[in-house]
């Protein structure tokens, strides 16, 4: 399946740009709540809200939520620095993440393997997280969450796979197991990008 992609110009080096990417059941959400809570009062790191088209209380990720409306608004309005479309929503990286990074700190997000290319293209100092679970486990939270008829889970566990083939992570974290192993995973690479031991 195509992802639209949109893209502002490319920003100058900064801060480094910790991206999780991963299929759809994989918890990169809640890796990231994970690492905020160890990472609270931290004023140097990010976590970014993604701006969704979808109601603020669907799923478990902290985001804004915008109407198709208000969406394109805020596109003409300048306000994204980059967008991609995916399975029926669409999503946005607000500016506040360019002003950080300039600033030479640290940002997380949450972003999309189909857009792994123009977020390298608009954040030069972006770091690829990749999330990986055993393809059973997956099926089974994606069976438990209850969102996709059999055959629809299916097309989603065949498009992890293709799209992880293509994908050179910096790092990547198993989390088919116990979350807090993985998220003590996410949270000290996030410190390590704090302290600068590595970099994007």
């Amino acid at each position: 399946m195509a992802i639209e992609t949109w893209a502002d110009t490319a920003q100058p080096p900064g801060g480094a740009f910790i991206v999780l990417l991963g299929p759809s059941g994989s918890g990169k959400d809640t890796l990231i709540s994970h690492a905020r809570r160890e990472l609270s009062g931290s004023s140097d790191v990010l976590f970014v809200r993604r701006v969704i088209t979808r109601p603020a209380d669907a799923g478990n990720e902290d985001h804004i939520a915008m109407t198709d409306a208000e969406f394109d608004a805020a596109m003409d309005d300048g306000q994204f620095s980059l967008t991609w479309a995916a399975n029926g929503l669409r999503y946005g990286l607000p500016r506040s993440v360019e002003a950080h990074l300039a600033a030479g700190r640290v940002a997380v997000a949450n972003g999309s393997r189909g857009a792994w290319d123009v977020i390298c293209r608009v954040f030069p100092t972006a770091m690829a997280v990749e999330i990986k679970v055993e393809p059973e486990a997956l099926a089974r939270r994606l069976q438990a969450r209850g969102r996709e008829s059999a055959s629809e889970i299916e097309a989603r566990l065949q498009r992890a796979s293709d799209l992880t083939d293509r994908l050179e992570a910096d790092i990547i974290i198993d989390n088919s197991g116990q979350v807090e192993a993985a998220g003590a995973e996410l949270t000290d690479y996030i410190r390590q990008a704090r302290t600068g031991s590595i970099s994007g």
